[in-house]
C-alpha cells in the first residue's frame, strides 16, 4: 500500500465537488426576510448572522461525520456529543459569536439504552464546556436508511453587531496566532479510515507512538472547544477567526481574499505522522485534507499577538501577506 499515495478524493470525498454540489444546491436559496431576523451574511461563511435588533443571531449546523463508524467499532460513544456540538461552536466562534443553546439530531438503525447514555453524556460535556443549554432535539429510527448512527445538531449564538468579525478588517503584516488542536477532531475520517483500514493495524492495537492508548482511541479524542477565543475578542482588537477543520487551511479563503505564510507552524500531533506514513500521504494533500495541529486561528494587529497567544496556549505561527496559502516552503494555494 506505501507504494501508493493515498488521497481525500480517491477515499470517497473530493473537495473540489464537495464545492460545486454546495454551489448547485444554493444557487436559488435568494429568498430574503425583511426586517426582524433579516439575514446580515449571505451563506458561505462559519455561521450565519440575522438581524435582531441590537443583536446579530448566529446560527450553525454540522455533525461528526464518519468518525462515528470509529467509535462503533471501538463500542465507545461517550466523545461523540463533544465533537457534535465542537464542530458547531467552533463556526460560531469564528464570527465572534458566544454560543447559547442548541438542539441534536440523533438518527438511529436500532435502540440502544447503553449507546444512548453515552451520546448523552457527551452531549452534557459538550454543552458544559460551552457554557450552554441543550433546549431539545429528534431521534430519528430508520432502519432502511442509517446503518448504525448518525449524530448532528444546530447551535445558536448571538453577538451584538458592533462586534462581528468577518474578517474584512484582516491587514496586510498582521499576525496569526494558530491554537493547537486536540488531534484529527472531526474531519477527513473518510481518508483516515482508507489509511488505517489498508494499513497492517486494526483500531485495536496500540497506538505506535504512544502505547499506553491505541489507535482506535487516539482517533476518538473530541474536537477541541476554544471558548478562550471570546477572552481573546474582549481583550484585543481582533480583525478574523478561523476554524481549520474539512478541507484544512483552504478553510481559510472564507475569511480574507489576502494570502497567509505560516513560517512557523504548530507541530503536527504524532497521530498525523502515524496517518502520513501508513497512507503515504503527500504534504499538500495532508494540509488540504487535515488541521495538522493547528484547529483554530486568530488574526490580529502584531502588537498584540503574543497576548493572544498566551491567552490561548498558542503561538505566532505567521503573518498575513498579499496572496496565496504558505507553510513553510510548502505552497497550498497559489
Amino acid at each position: 500500500m506505501k507504494d501508493k499515495h493515498l488521497t481525500y478524493a480517491e477515499s470517497g470525498v473530493d473537495i473540489e465537488k464537495e464545492e460545486e454540489t454546495i454551489k448547485a444546491l444554493t444557487k436559488s436559496m435568494d429568498y430574503k426576510r425583511e426586517g426582524l431576523g433579516a439575514p446580515l451574511t449571505g451563506i458561505g461563511h462559519y455561521a450565519g448572522l440575522i438581524d435582531f435588533g441590537e443583536y446579530a443571531l448566529a446560527l450553525a449546523t454540522d455533525g461528526v461525520g464518519s468518525k462515528v463508524l470509529i467509535a462503533n467499532e471501538m463500542k465507545r460513544w461517550n466523545t461523540m456529543g463533544i465533537d457534535c456540538i465542537a464542530m458547531n461552536v467552533n463556526d460560531l466562534l469564528a464570527i465572534g459569536a458566544e454560543p447559547i443553546s442548541f438542539v441534536d439530531y440523533l438518527a438511529l438503525e436500532k435502540h440502544d439504552e447503553e449507546f444512548a447514555s453515552q451520546i448523552g453524556e457527551g452531549l452534557r460535556k459538550g454543552a458544559e464546556i460551552s457554557r450552554m443549554t441543550i433546549v431539545g432535539g429528534e431521534t430519528a429510527t430508520l432502519p432502511d436508511i442509517i446503518k448504525g448512527f448518525d449524530l448532528a445538531g444546530t447551535c445558536l449564538g448571538m453577538v451584538k453587531k458592533e462586534n462581528i468579525i468577518t474578517g474584512e478588517d484582516v491587514q496586510l503584516g498582521d499576525a496569526i496566532v494558530g491554537i493547537p488542536a486536540a488531534g484529527v477532531h472531526s474531519n477527513g475520517y473518510t481518508l483516515v479510515r482508507n489509511i488505517v483500514e489498508q494499513s497492517s493495524y486494526s483500531y485495536h492495537d496500540e497506538f505506535p507512538y504512544d502505547t499506553s492508548t491505541t489507535i482506535g482511541d487516539e482517533l476518538l479524542i473530541p474536537t477541541r472547544i476554544y471558548m478562550e477565543v471570546l477572552d481573546v475578542i474582549k481583550e484585543c482588537d481582533v480583525h478574523g477567526l478561523a476554524h481549520i477543520t474539512g478541507s484544512g487551511l483552504l478553510k481559510l479563503k472564507r475569511v480574507t481574499s489576502l494570502g497567509f505564510d505560516f513560517y512557523d507552524p504548530i507541530e503536527p500531533n504524532a497521530i498525523f505522522r502515524f496517518l502520513q506514513e501508513e497512507g503515504n500521504v503527500d504534504d499538500l494533500e495532508m494540509f488540504r485534507t487535515f488541521n495538522m495541529g493547528m484547529g483554530f486561528v486568530i488574526i490580529l494587529p502584531e502588537d498584540q499577538a503574543e497576548k493572544a497567544a498566551s491567552m490561548t496556549g498558542g503561538k505566532i505561527v505567521g503573518r498575513i501577506v498579499e496572496k496565496g496559502i504558505k507553510v513553510k516552503d510548502l505552497v497550498i494555494v497559489e
